[in-house]
């Protein structure tokens, strides 16, 4: 009877985990008014004051971040330039299918100031390592936020800065308490459950990893688990020796989205032969079909989901997570990400 009244009490909280809130933002934070007045004072993640004088109705993005929250936030309809190598993203290609065809402004390593000042936008959202290319086109009397969203508050800070200077406010606390409810339900569906270590590999090389800092850290915390190199928080992403990464002996060894080797090559590397994710086969590669959940996007919750799922797949059911995916992206980018 107990074990009955356990599992009916799970399928309740998993009910409530793959419902949409839209009553309360990300970190108990006020919710946004549904409308604003301009001009609008608001100050972006590098600290600068920025006045906007009137609702930006052409907007540019030099950061594919700030895309994917743009697009989440129903603003993508309003983008006149995009950042590079957009065609590459296949979240653009199933979400808003024209944004790859928008002029490139560049990279955050070869931006185009010239390009983008002659689409004359009302706005420009960059990340923040173009704070002098911010300075330029401010001159140029063109609005420009920095962004920075590398952790999970960060991240919600930003959709609320570019929700706020759009004047997109409803839209940003559904999608905030969409994070929200999730953050809640996977709290409350852990709570008491063990908490594995874990070591997240970087794209180009396995002996790459996310300290404290990082968005990455933010999620595996979220998924139950703890992060193996949470002991580094002085930087962001930090090259460790294979006796460091031994020392630590995590429980699992998750790979990026878009690592450039495999789950079969960390298997097969005879310097990781002793450790407890080899040894127990728990190497795992984060999905990134839609776009990289290892990162600061506004789906990065469902990396969340999934890693809790791998971690604590007795708490967290594959199907459970599967409706989680496709509410998210049947609700803020319209498409369907796991047909039956």
């Amino acid at each position: 009877m107990k074990r009955i009244i356990s599992l009916l009490l799970v399928l309740v909280i998993l009910m409530a985990m793959n419902a949409c809130s839209g009553t309360k933002t990300a970190g108990g934070a006020d919710k946004l008014p549904a409308s604003v007045t301009y001009p609008l004072t608001v100050t972006d993640q590098a600290g600068r004051e920025v006045v906007i004088e009137a609702e930006p109705q052409t907007l540019v993005s030099g950061y594919y971040i700030s895309t994917s929250a743009l697009i989440a936030l129903g603003l993508d309809d309003r983008m006149v330039g995009i950042e590079a190598k957009a065609d590459k993203r296949a979240i653009y290609q199933l979400a808003s299918p024209a944004l790859p065809t928008l002029p490139s402004v560049g990279s955050a390593k070869e931006f185009d100031l010239e390009g983008c000042a002659a689409l004359d936008p009302d706005l420009v959202i960059l990340p923040l390592k173009l704070k002098d290319a911010a300075e330029t086109l401010s001159a140029l009397d063109i609005d420009v936020l920095l962004v920075n969203p590398e952790n999970q508050t960060l991240l919600e800070d930003m959709i609320r800065l570019i929700a706020s200077a759009a004047n997109v406010g409803a839209a940003a606390n559904e999608l905030l308490g969409f994070t929200d409810a999730k953050e809640d339900a996977l709290a409350t569906l852990l709570d008491g459950a063990e908490t594995p270590r874990v070591y997240l590999a970087g794209n180009s090389d396995f002996l790459s990893t996310a300290g404290a800092g990082m968005y990455q850290s933010d999620m595996i915390a979220m998924a139950g688990g703890v992060n193996a190199a949470a002991e580094i928080s002085d930087t962001y992403w930090v090259n460790v020796s294979y006796e460091q990464l031994l020392a630590w002996d995590p429980e699992y060894i998750i790979l990026a989205s878009d690592a450039s080797y495999t789950a079969a090559d960390v298997m097969a590397d005879p310097n990781l032969a002793a450790c407890k994710a080899v040894t127990s086969g728990n190497v795992y590669q984060m999905p990134g079909d839609a776009e990289a959940w290892d990162s600061p996007v506004p789906s990065g919750i469902l990396g969340a989901v999934w890693l809790a799922n791998v971690l604590h797949p007795d708490v967290i059911t594959a199907d459970a997570a599967k409706d989680t995916y496709n509410s998210f992206y049947e609700t803020f980018y319209g498409f369907t990400y796991l047909e039956d």
